[in-house]
């Protein structure tokens, strides 16, 4: 994302070999990264493991439990803002959704269970220039990383600038997951969707000869 100029949280990657607190405070400070931080595990979806960090305590703590199961973590700044997640299809921007969680973040729960009362602003509400500017980014995004089929870029959107937070390259595809709900409010029912991610599959097309 840096060397392509899509604006991103700092960052730093903690390996659980390498954990010592003093080391994590160095590193916070140099990199001028103010709290509350995220943590997350480097090699897990759907949000899990994910803790914000409001102060230093909290942060060790969480290190602590998570490298117990984790071996290698990442820790960012902490974005607020708007939550915004685009969708897109063979290179193509298909939309963003807005999520306004009644969560802390757009947790677990919040992206499977319907009791979370997550809820979806589709389409995002942007003004049509800042729409059209995260659309672009998304598929610069894609593209950047040689994509194929359908990817989910989730992205925060804070004093007038998008934060790439990171591309889903294998999104849900659950009754309430966002890519079906977008490519639906475009009028792509769920099986044309399959059948698009199908054909632009990244495995050998044999023809008949």
């Amino acid at each position: 994302f840096i060397k392509n100029n899509i604006k991103t949280p700092k960052f730093f990657q903690i390996k659980k070999t390498e954990y010592k607190k003093k080391t994590i405070q160095k590193i916070i400070y140099n990199k001028n990264i103010n709290f509350p931080v995220v943590l997350k595990p480097i090699n897990e979806g759907s949000s899990l493991g994910v803790e914000i960090c409001k102060n230093k305590e909290k942060l060790f703590k969480s290190s602590r439990y998570l490298f117990k199961k984790y071996d290698e973590l990442i820790l960012e700044e902490y974005i607020g803002g708007q939550e915004v997640q685009v969708a897109v299809i063979n290179s193509d921007p298909l939309g963003a959704i807005e999520l306004v969680p009644k969560r802390l973040f757009y947790d677990y729960k919040a992206k499977y269970t319907k009791k979370a009362n997550t809820k979806h602003v589709m389409p995002a509400g942007l003004s049509k220039k800042k729409y059209n500017e995260v659309l672009d980014i998304a598929k610069k995004t894609h593209n950047v990383l040689k994509c194929r089929g359908v990817t989910r870029s989730d992205f925060k959107f804070l004093n007038n600038i998008f934060y790439l937070l990171e591309i889903n390259t294998q999104p849900g595809m659950t009754s309430l997951s966002l890519v079906p709900e977008i490519a639906k409010f475009k009028g792509l029912s769920f099986e044309s969707l399959v059948e698009k991610i199908l054909l632009d599959a990244s495995v050998n097309k044999w023809k008949n000869v």
